[in-house]
């Protein structure tokens, strides 16, 4: 290769040093020491180079090859995109079907179970306002009128548990739209549903009990009432002849001025 350089130095010294012919731009170069100069340039130039000249008469043919090779490589990767997008509709498909599913079976338990709650409260609503009622029946004067009061509440509170286990079914009919949510989160969903279910079982059967607990106290405080009004009943104390409970109606009853004087 550096045989190569130096016979183009002196080509070029050649031509620096040859004759100009007069009148013109040329000049008069010994021709047989250019050729010898050229002939030793083909000689050695490397045989790489026609190798590169060889790749450059194939250039279209490579091109046309690659190509082609590019384009089979892109219908591959398209149709496996569409494969996989296909599969993955699918699979999505799938499990938000699975999430409906099971939010549809949550809810149709908690609303059964809401049902249940808010028939047994009323069957037992009804009840003691029936026994509310017969006690109204036995008593007299002001005992008539705690009776009635004591009903009055009583169906406040009948009515009261009735609305808030309608409500509450509403509540737990509305959360059905948690389903649009279900895509991302269906598993969360399913175990906080379960939990607020737990939740508001307990907090109902709490409700109703603290409910029961505030009527038999009211209807304790009636039937003490009653007992009272039946005791001065019985003794037949009237406005100077009657018998009073300082302490209660359990205490030691005092008698009046005409029983002392009896």
């Amino acid at each position: 290769m550096y045989r190569v350089f130096e016979a183009l130095d002196e080509l070029v010294a050649i031509v620096e040093e040859a004759r100009t012919v007069p009148m013109t731009a040329g000049c008069v170069v010994p021709r047989s020491d250019v050729l010898d100069l050229l002939d030793e340039l083909r000689d050695a130039l490397p045989g790489e180079l026609d190798d590169a000249q060889d790749v450059l008469d194939e250039r279209d043919t490579l091109i046309s090859n690659a190509r082609e090779q590019s384009d089979r490589l892109i219908t591959g990767a398209e149709n496996d995109s569409e494969s996989m997008l296909a599969h993955a509709r699918a699979e999505a498909d799938r499990i938000l079907a699975e999430s409906k599913a099971r939010a549809d079976r949550m809810i149709d338990e908690a609303t059964g179970n809401a049902n249940a709650i808010v028939g047994d409260a009323t069957d037992e609503a009804q009840r003691l306002e029936h026994s509310a009622a017969r006690e109204y029946e036995a008593v007299t004067g002001r005992a008539r009128a705690e009776a009635g009061r004591v009903v009055e509440a009583g169906n406040s509170s009948y009515e009261k548990s009735v609305a808030d286990g309608i409500a509450e079914q509403q509540r737990l009919v509305s959360e059905s739209e948690v389903v649009a949510a279900a895509k991302s989160e269906a598993e969360r969903i399913v175990d906080a549903a379960h939990a607020e279910s737990d939740r508001l079982r307990g907090d109902c059967d709490i409700y109703v009990d603290d409910k029961l607990a505030d009527f038999e106290e009211i209807l304790t405080g009636t039937l003490r009432s009653v007992n009272r009004g039946r005791q001065q009943l019985r003794t037949g104390a009237g406005v100077h002849d009657y018998v009073e409970y300082p302490h209660g109606v359990d205490a030691e009853p005092q008698r009046g001025p005409a029983q002392m004087a009896g």
